[in-house]
């Protein structure tokens, strides 16, 4: 289904970006590379919209063709045998990645839990690698199957050749060359969850870090800690008009994290330290609104990590903002945030 003239701010978490030239719905891997085979065809710029939870359109919208992915399936081999029972879960690009987590707590397929509450669609997932609470999807991806739009094929790729990092892969190394059509996950059977990687939650759920828990409890703890910090989807809500954490945390040598501040061990002598520590260290605390940006956008009232539109605001009064946070924390220790949503038709 082709439309025109479609505000990109209805389809944003953040609820921002102008209109698109050209707007197409997908609801099957056929439409989905059809849509996109014929912007390719015709030389027209492109945007694959999932759920809109990592995107930053500018004010201006975007000039070419908008194909939004709709599509929709979870299908599982499931292999019983005792002692060594799985789920071998194949996912629909266009799922909303929540409702996954859910059926898999529900269905009893261990290891996405800690994800719970992320939004946007699964199709985003490996593209970002997405993570939070100790897990990345990529200790759970088997494969993706993707559209390459350089080579016009449909492509399966082992989670070996993915090219996982931290908040990395070789998609986003790629940008736009492939399309996802379906992610498979290689899951655990069982009731408790994962060995539990991250202090605060181990905390919430009283167990010692590497334990493992119920996994309902998991996704009930996580769903409040988000929740407390603005990162569960609430239209009521301003703080969660955003998209999600926009820095991601900075890797950096270990002499060049401040003190006090929190640090992990990222190989070759490298350290990850807290980009939020560095943002409220830095003066810009929570709620806090740039002179230059206007009172139309702030800091989450809850989390420094994410930048609101609290009703009204523009993409560029966000990015007057950004830009304040992301070169005060320069200022102050000499270490650049890099954002981590997608920028389309604008700078940082």
């Amino acid at each position: 289904m082709a439309e025109g003239d479609i505000r990109l701010s209805e389809h944003t978490t953040l609820r921002l970006g102008g209109a698109a030239r050209r707007f197409v719905t997908a609801t099957t891997d056929d439409e989905l590379v059809a849509a996109v085979s014929a912007a390719d065809d015709a030389g027209e710029p492109l945007l694959v919209l999932g759920g809109g939870s990592n995107l930053v359109i500018a004010d201006k919208g975007f000039a070419g063709t908008v194909v939004a992915v709709r599509t929709s399936g979870i299908s599982a081999d499931v292999d019983d045998e005792p002692g060594c029972g799985g789920a071998l879960v194949t996912v629909a690009a266009g799922e909303s990645w929540d409702d996954v987590v859910a059926v898999a707590v529900e269905r009893g397929w261990v290891g996405l839990e800690a994800l719970s509450g992320i939004p946007g669609s699964t199709g985003a997932t490996p593209i970002q690698n997405v993570g939070a609470y100790g897990q990345e999807v990529a200790q759970t991806i088997a494969r993706v199957r993707v559209w390459d739009r350089h080579d016009r094929c449909r492509r399966t790729l082992a989670a070996a050749d993915c090219g996982f990092g931290y908040r990395h892969s070789r998609f986003k190394a790629e940008p736009g060359r492939h399309v996802v059509l379906d992610v498979t996950f290689q899951l655990r059977q069982g009731s408790l969850s994962a060995p539990v990687g991250y202090a605060e939650l181990a905390r919430t759920l009283g167990v010692d870090v590497g334990e493992r828990a119920p996994l309902a409890d998991v996704r009930a703890a996580v769903l409040g800690l988000r929740a407390g910090k603005g990162m569960v989807l609430d239209a009521a809500d301003h703080d969660t008009w955003s998209a999600g954490s926009f820095f991601t945390n900075p890797v950096v040598p270990a002499a060049q994290v401040p003190e006090g501040a929190p640090a992990w061990p990222a190989g070759d002598d490298l350290v990850k330290t807290s980009a939020a520590w560095l943002i409220d260290h830095a003066g810009f605390a929570k709620g806090y609104a740039a002179p230059l940006a206007g009172a139309r956008v702030s800091l989450s009232t809850k989390h420094t990590l994410a930048v609101t539109n609290r009703g009204g605001g523009t993409t560029e009064e966000l990015l007057l903002l950004a830009r304040a946070v992301r070169d005060g924390v320069e200022a102050a220790y000499g270490i650049r945030l890099v954002n981590e949503p997608v920028l389309v038709g604008c700078e940082l």
